[in-house]
């Protein structure tokens, strides 16, 4: 009779363990999140057909728990697609590097660019990478450890990142659903803050920024580097706000996809007016070059009639920019055969008009930028002439500046 009650004993007790056993398997199941498709679009401008892009499962605490499902953008509007997806956890990072095409210069990028998001995708079939969602990743992550929920984080890390462009919007969505190439408010401010980010830099240039602006608010959400704002709003005041747009709608015809750019330039304007940061040139004319003085730096205004005398005509212009110089006699000195000359080297890269005897004056034009541009220049008037140098920055069609010299 024991040895029938030990042997029941040891069946009720196997059938219980059994049984917690197999509830412990279907609670895992029930809290796997199944996905049949997962989507989206990585955008910069666009980023081209066969980036590759992976998505890695994320503890609470943001680690990774080693479930990774990788796949590849399919066309050139940068869209992926991932089928079949399973997940214990709510959160998921999404980490590309690719090629993208350059809303500012309208041209493909020659190195490429690595873009993040971090996302709750419980009710989310379709998420979107880009320079805001970047941004904000280390900073999410820095709320996260501190208590915040994820929402709570993602929504103080985007309006944190707002401040830093001058702008504010409560009811914003978040990053990972934001696209450049649809109408609202929220997408075009996306568009805004690409723009400002990539300017006229280039894409190593354009990864530094992100990389230095990312660990800058991590800590209290706030940019302190005034050299990185100094750089934000250096570079909005010369984008080409049209050029952009029509940049843009281009590459979406040529590309055969439906967008409509949203108007993103109301964004940048506001950047511009009401932003504190300093704005410095982004065309520099340098005090020397080859040890001569350059006639085109502000510091440099009096110079020698002379055969002899050798100066330099230079400017670096950055990729993207455009520059006329306006050479003017204005007054004074005798001439002893012409106002200027100068000399035609290989490298050169300034193209000139025909000097106008009529108005005493002759535009030069850098003709490639992102090139150094230098001529060997030298003036052939009296004592006590001036001439008067305008400088047209970027088209425009007002002098951005103008000076004047003196020979002696």
């Amino acid at each position: 009779m024991i040895k029938n009650m030990k042997t029941l004993h040891l069946v009720v007790l196997f059938l219980a363990t059994s049984m917690v056993f197999l509830s412990s398997c279907n609670n895992d199941d029930d809290n796997l999140i199944s996905k049949e498709k997962l989507s989206g679009f990585i955008q910069k401008g666009p980023f081209l057909n066969g980036t590759s892009i992976i998505v890695s499962e994320l503890k609470s605490d943001f680690s990774q728990t080693g479930k990774v499902f990788n796949s590849q953008i399919k066309d050139n509007q940068g869209s992926f697609e991932i089928s079949n997806i399973q997940l214990s956890s709510p959160y998921v990072e999404l980490k590309t590097d690719g090629f993208y095409f350059n809303e500012v210069t309208g041209v493909v990028s020659t190195s490429q660019l690595t873009l993040y998001a971090l996302a709750d995708v419980t009710n989310a079939n379709s998420l979107n990478v880009n320079v805001i969602s970047t941004l904000e990743k280390a900073r999410v992550e820095k709320l996260v450890s501190g208590g915040l929920s994820f929402s709570e984080a993602k929504k103080k890390a985007m309006n944190e990142i707002l401040a830093i462009f001058s702008l504010s919007k409560s009811d914003i969505q978040s990053s990972e659903f934001l696209d450049i190439s649809k109408t609202g408010d929220d997408n075009a401010i996306l568009l805004a803050i690409s723009a400002i980010l990539q300017g006229y830099r280039s894409e190593a240039e354009l990864s530094e920024l992100l990389a230095n602006l990312s660990a800058d608010i991590s800590a209290d959400g706030k940019l302190d580097s005034e050299t990185l704002g100094t750089a934000l709003i250096s570079h909005a005041k010369f984008l080409n706000t049209a050029k952009i747009r029509e940049n843009l709608e281009k590459r979406y015809l040529e590309i055969g996809a439906t967008a409509q750019v949203p108007a993103f330039e109301k964004y940048i304007t506001q950047f511009i007016e009401k932003s504190t940061f300093k704005v410095v040139n982004l065309i520099t004319y340098p005090e020397t070059v080859d040890g001569k003085l350059n006639v085109l730096n502000d510091n440099n205004v009096s110079f020698t009639s002379s055969y002899e005398a050798d100066y330099r005509f230079s400017a670096n212009t950055p990729k993207g920019l455009s520059l006329k110089i306006m050479m003017e006699y204005t007054q004074g000195g005798d001439s002893i055969g012409a106002h200027w000359a100068y000399r035609w080297e290989s490298g050169t890269n300034w193209k000139a008009t025909d000097y106008d005897s009529k108005k005493n004056l002759q535009y030069f034009e850098v003709v490639e930028s992102g090139k150094s541009s230098t001529l060997k220049m030298l003036f052939l008037l009296g004592k006590g002439a001036k001439i008067k140098i305008s400088y047209f920055e970027n088209n425009d069609l007002v002098a951005t500046k103008t000076r004047i010299i003196t020979i002696n």
